[in-house]
């Protein structure tokens, strides 16, 4: 297959290595709005085409395109592969807000391609237990489901305004992983946040700290806490409780969680220093199976109305965290 890839920032960088390292991958072209950070990446991978812009990109008819680009540029991305008939993979968003979301949708179903959203935690062995043992019944009746998601420091000023904020560009990966996991719909939410921190939190209209919950549609009760501000390092957590058992996703040696019981053995590991080292077989493993669906060798794991319903509850959270009530996801 002659696979284009869009974008070649860091997830970008890491997304050409895996991509060149897939035996189904034969040539792999890349490019960028900065031509010049392509042609680095091609170099630095090997065996890849640099080429001078996304429109070049897609002229090129490869098979089937994956976009890492900045999120202003998804919307864009997404309908200009649509309308040229290609399979395409995306990071999320799809698009910057609702409304762009579904009007993206709502043009590639109008092509007939197929579009694959970037949720990588439902390609994490934890998470894929966690599912079974939800789905199987080991758990018994779910009645409480925790989720931690903190990053160790902050991103630059300049990502906080482009990024949606806390809700949209964070919690919504513990959002995706809740409905995959669960099986279940988030019924309502009730959001908190605080911009304590660095200032410019507070200038982007941004929270740095959020703390929700989150109902289910069978009555679950949800806690999930997201932070940029977790100098300890990097967390990503789910907790399940039943009637039966109790259960803990990313709950290891390098969890960055120390107990200060007498009786406790203390951590072995380093911490995790960020999400493309905590997640990198995930991330992995979500190119190999787009690879398989743009070959028609399977379903698609995660479509575009996943992560609409996933940024329906983001939003919601959004509404209740600036009018201080319970919301239910449009």
């Amino acid at each position: 297959m002659r696979i284009g890839l869009i974008g070649t920032g860091r997830i970008g960088t890491f997304h050409a290595r895996t991509l060149r390292g897939l035996p189904e991958v034969a040539e792999l072209l890349l490019a960028d709005a900065d031509p010049a950070r392509a042609a680095t990446v091609a170099e630095a991978v090997g065996d890849a085409t640099a080429l001078p812009s996304p429109d070049a990109l897609l002229a090129a008819a490869p098979d089937a395109v994956v976009i890492a680009s900045a999120t202003a540029s998804h919307a864009e991305l997404i309908g200009a592969a649509a309308r040229a008939g290609l399979p395409t993979f995306c990071e999320k968003p799809v698009a910057a807000d609702l409304p762009g979301t579904v009007e993206v949708l709502e043009e590639v179903e109008r092509a007939g391609t197929v579009l694959q959203i970037g949720f990588m935690r439902r390609f994490d062995a934890g998470y894929a237990a966690a599912r079974e043992a939800v789905r199987t019944g080991r758990l018994g009746r779910l009645h409480t489901v925790r989720t931690v998601t903190s990053d160790p420091a902050p991103p630059p000023p300049g990502y906080l305004p482009l990024s949606g904020g806390l809700f949209r560009d964070c919690l919504v990966h513990d959002v995706d992983a809740l409905r995959w996991v669960t099986g279940r719909e988030v019924a309502s939410v009730y959001a908190l946040g605080s911009d304590g921190g660095p200032p410019m939190f507070r200038e982007a209209d941004d929270v740095a700290t959020a703390a929700v919950l989150l109902t289910l549609d069978d009555g679950t009760l949800v806690t999930s806490t997201a932070t940029r501000l977790n100098g300890a390092g990097y967390d990503v957590r789910m907790e399940l409780a039943g009637e039966r058992e109790q259960i803990a996703v990313g709950l290891d040696p390098r969890t960055p969680l120390t107990s200060v019981e007498p009786t406790a053995e203390p951590g072995g590991g380093v911490a995790w220093d960020g999400f493309l080292t905590r997640f990198a077989p995930a991330y992995e493993a979500e190119l190999a199976a787009f690879v398989a669906l743009a070959r028609g060798e399977r379903a698609n794991p995660c479509d575009g109305r996943e992560a609409l319903a996933a940024l329906r509850v983001a939003e919601a959270c959004e509404v209740s965290r600036r009018e201080g009530r319970a919301v239910r996801p449009a």
